[in-house]
């Protein structure tokens, strides 16, 4: 049945339907290693099935895709974090797009921002999309997910049904899956999230599909996705690592009442927190630290170097999580009460014959961009970048400061402290971190030995 939307002009399709959705008892595939019981949350996991289509997509994705006359039966799994009261709920449900370019769901926002979502309150919902993860959970777990399948039975090739069945979460998140999967509280503002792979996806649901049918009020896009229509009636930010930012800037675009970009100096699209979680689901090993390879052929510089492959030490260890953390509150009180969010500089590009790369001090760490005082007051080389076999250009690298540096620097630990107090009281009034994550910054730096005899 075809609607015409009174509100945008626009025409839309009948959602998705979702059929069920159905409690699953026992733990999930990547069940929570944080104690959420004690933090006055659950963790549910529900099966949900319907019926999705395919899309065929516009090439450059400025406008709606057209849908399948077909219809195909579907039936994935969406994994629950909520407050167990609605005292607790804040009202804001994120729903994240699980990356599977490592072969397996993988949870990257609520990594990051788990802890930030218990304290304040949000929901969080993860969404096996593609038919990687969904493969990996059969694998993996095969008496609990062999009845899932979002191919038709091998009928619609590689993830043609992902955009709908991301859709069907969304619904099944707002009540309407003949189940609360919310467990009786209810969603004011849905934000849809995915970082990498999951955020080029989460950029062609919204351009070609999502006006077709709308199901969320925002999407953040984390270290991915390209150019954005102007005229989405959702609210659009784009969250980029150091190490993104070269390949986005020929799609950089300007902030408005609908759209925000920040950019972190210092951040590598993967991190060593991202790293550390998956050490604490056994799903990677502590020893290695790095992720496999991708898929396909080697990329970057093929000569392996001493760290894992790569030519420096991987990992940044700046905490660009704290930044997510309180974009996720901006997002919040935008859609809440239109408040606008902070505007942040962008990380400082030069181009030379031709040539884009990111501008840099005298110890190669990145100007420009929001800058973490982990970054601005620098104890190490924190990159972006990074060379080497498998994903070590994503790694970027992390290389500590001798101690001759750090006294040239720091005269003292008082004076340390000071300056890294006087770098989060910037970045707290500014509004890129939030108290809980300033105070954390503080306390690391007090217990540091930098600048002691």
């Amino acid at each position: 049945m075809m609607l015409r939307s009174l509100f945008a002009g626009a025409l839309l399709v009948a959602a998705p339907a979702v059929n069920t959705a159905t409690k699953i008892d026992g733990k999930p595939f990547n069940a929570s290693t944080m104690d959420l019981a004690k933090q006055g949350y659950v963790e549910e996991e529900f099966f949900i099935s319907g019926t999705a289509r395919t899309y065929d997509i516009p090439r450059d994705q400025m406008s709606n895709g057209t849908p399948s006359d077909a219809t195909h039966p579907f039936k994935t799994r969406i994994v629950v974090r909520r407050p167990s009261t609605a005292a607790k709920f804040n009202g804001t449900v994120i729903v994240e797009w699980t990356n599977v370019s490592e072969g397996f769901d993988n949870e990257v926002e609520w990594f990051h921002s788990g802890e930030h979502f218990v304290r304040s309150g949000y929901a969080w919902v993860g969404v096996s999309a593609q038919n990687v993860g969904v493969n990996a959970l059969k694998q993996r777990m095969g008496e609990r997910y062999s009845g899932l399948d979002i191919t038709d039975n091998a009928t619609v090739m590689g993830d043609g049904l992902s955009y709908d069945i991301f859709a069907a979460a969304g619904q099944a998140v707002r009540g309407k899956s003949g189940l609360n999967v919310l467990g009786g509280l209810k969603a004011e503002r849905v934000i849809a999230s995915g970082h990498s792979q999951s955020a080029g996806r989460l950029a062609t649901y919204f351009n070609a599909v999502h006006p077709l049918m709308p199901v969320y009020d925002a999407v953040l896009l984390h270290g991915g996705g390209g150019k954005m229509r102007a005229d989405l009636n959702v609210k659009i930010w784009k969250l980029l690592s150091e190490t993104d930012v070269l390949g986005q800037v020929a799609v950089r675009q300007p902030d408005s009442d609908k759209f925000r970009t920040w950019e972190v100096a210092g951040v590598s699209h993967l991190d060593y927190t991202h790293a550390m979680q998956l050490v604490k689901l056994g799903l990677r090993s502590k020893d290695t630290m790095l992720p496999n390879p991708p898929p396909g052929p080697p990329r970057g510089n093929q000569t392996p170097g001493p760290f894992n492959g790569c030519a420096h030490p991987p990992l940044s260890r700046i905490p660009g999580e704290y930044v997510q953390n309180a974009l996720y509150d901006h997002m919040t009180r935008w859609l809440k009460d239109g408040t606008l969010p902070p505007s942040a500089p962008p990380i400082d590009i030069v181009t030379e014959n031709g040539k884009a790369t990111i501008d840099r001090d005298s110890f190669g760490n990145a100007l420009g961009g929001i800058r973490l005082a982990e970054h601005a007051v620098p104890t190490a080389l924190n990159s972006g970048e990074n060379a080497g076999t498998g994903f070590c250009f994503l790694t970027g690298s992390h290389e500590d400061f001798d101690k001759t540096r750090l006294g040239m620097l720091y005269s003292s630990h008082t004076s340390y402290v000071s300056d890294i107090k006087a770098a989060t009281d910037r970045n707290l009034k500014a509004g890129y971190i939030v108290k809980a994550d300033a105070l954390k910054t503080i306390g690391n730096a007090e217990q540091s030995n930098v600048g002691r005899p």
